[in-house]
Formats: C-alpha cells, structure tokens, sequence
C-alpha cells in the first residue's frame, strides 16, 4: 500500500488538555437505491433428505423428532458399521484358528489325525 494514500488521523484536544488522536471512521454518505423487488416463492414439495423432518414439524411431533432424526440417524449408522466391522473380525478369526486346527491335527496326529480330517471333511460335504 502507499503511505501517501494512508488516511491521517485526526488529532483531538480533550477537556483536560491532552491530544488524543481520533480514529473513528468519517461518516459515508450513500446514495439512495432503488427498492429491492420482493419475490414470491411456491414451493411445492421438499428436499428427499429433509421429508422426514418436514412431517415431523407438521404433524405437531415437534423439535424433538426432528433433533431425533438429525441426531440419532447418523449415530445410528456409525453403531451399525462398528458392529459390522467387529463381526467381520470375528469371522476372519474364527476361520482362521478353524484352519490352524486342522492344519495341527494333521501334522501331529500322524496317520490318525490324517483320517479323523478326511473324515470330519466329508461329514461337512
């Protein structure tokens, strides 16, 4: 910026003889506008993700479904997805110590533990 453009300040003369400086912005004077023109809007039907809680207000529900359904909806999703998550684990383990089982039964039962699988593998099938 240019300081030759700066603005400078004025300097006051307070009743009991200091000189304060005066930063208060000048008034502006602004030109008179026209009107705003006023606009009548119809709307007609809402937002797919506000219908919920548009029919909550009119039916005279109130604010308490509406805080509902904004709050507990997309809690409601994070607990359902941490479930999910945590019964996806519990699968994976549970095929895996199933795999360890039989991969040790095989290897130390010898030819017991070779049969006692062919076995328990056709049982399934």
């Amino acid at each position: 910026m240019n300081p030759e453009r700066l603005p400078v300040p004025a300097v006051v003369r307070l009743p009991d003889g200091r000189f304060v400086y005066d930063d208060t912005p000048a008034p502006v004077i602004t030109q008179p506008q026209a009107p705003v023109p006023v606009v009548v809007q119809h709307i007609h039907q809402a937002p797919p993700d506000r219908t919920v809680q548009r029919i909550a207000l009119g039916s005279g529900v109130g604010a308490g479904a509406v805080a509902a359904g904004v709050y507990f909806g997309p809690l409601l999703v994070g607990v359902l997805t941490a479930m999910a998550a945590n019964l996806a684990i519990l699968a994976l383990l549970a095929a895996v110590m199933a795999w360890g089982v039989v991969t040790v039964v095989r290897s130390v039962g010898g030819s017991d533990g070779k049969a006692a699988a062919k076995r328990f593998g056709r049982r399934g099938r």
